[in-house]
């Protein structure tokens, strides 16, 4: 058997292009606050504090990793924070799978291993999942920043 892993990737809570927007949009109206309210009153340093906090926590949610998929030995792995539950969904369960959008939606919560109608949920940000279906009839969406090389990977585990 072999030991090799097929394909790796982890998925950031902080790389989320719009949360990180709203975020640097919050502190600049701290930062406005701040210089505006400077000579009036003396809690305005709070501003400053709170602008300083927001950029500081986005700059620290870019590094932390929400979960990891891992391919390999005809296994999915994916391994989430520090107390998440590792999952493991064999391939040779797998009756088909695809290449989807996660969502109509630009605004999506991250979520790790979410149970909704029907389905078991990993995404931290983008557009595009890979969608499983096993032979219990349970549905997998895994979010991926690749989802091509993902696709190939999986495909090739499948047949061989």
């Amino acid at each position: 058997m072999k030991n090799k892993t097929d394909f790796i990737e982890k998925q950031y809570i902080g790389r989320d292009y719009i949360r990180i927007c709203i975020r640097l949009v919050m502190a600049s109206f701290c930062f406005a606050a701040y210089v505006y309210e400077r000579d009036r009153g003396s809690t305005v340093d709070l501003f400053l504090v709170v602008g300083f906090g927001i950029i500081t926590v986005s700059i620290v949610l870019l590094f932390l990793v929400q979960y990891k998929t891992v391919i390999k030995n005809k296994t999915i792995v994916i391994d989430g924070l520090w107390t998440s539950k590792k999952v493991e969904i064999l391939l040779s369960d797998v009756v088909s799978f695809e290449k989807t959008k996660y969502s109509n939606f630009n605004l999506n919560n991250p979520v790790y291993n979410l149970h909704k109608k029907g389905s078991i949920r990993f995404y931290s940000s983008g557009k595009d999942v890979i969608k499983l279906t096993t032979k219990d009839g349970l549905i997998y969406y895994i979010g991926t920043q690749r989802p091509n090389e993902m696709f190939l990977v999986i495909e090739k585990e499948i047949k061989g």
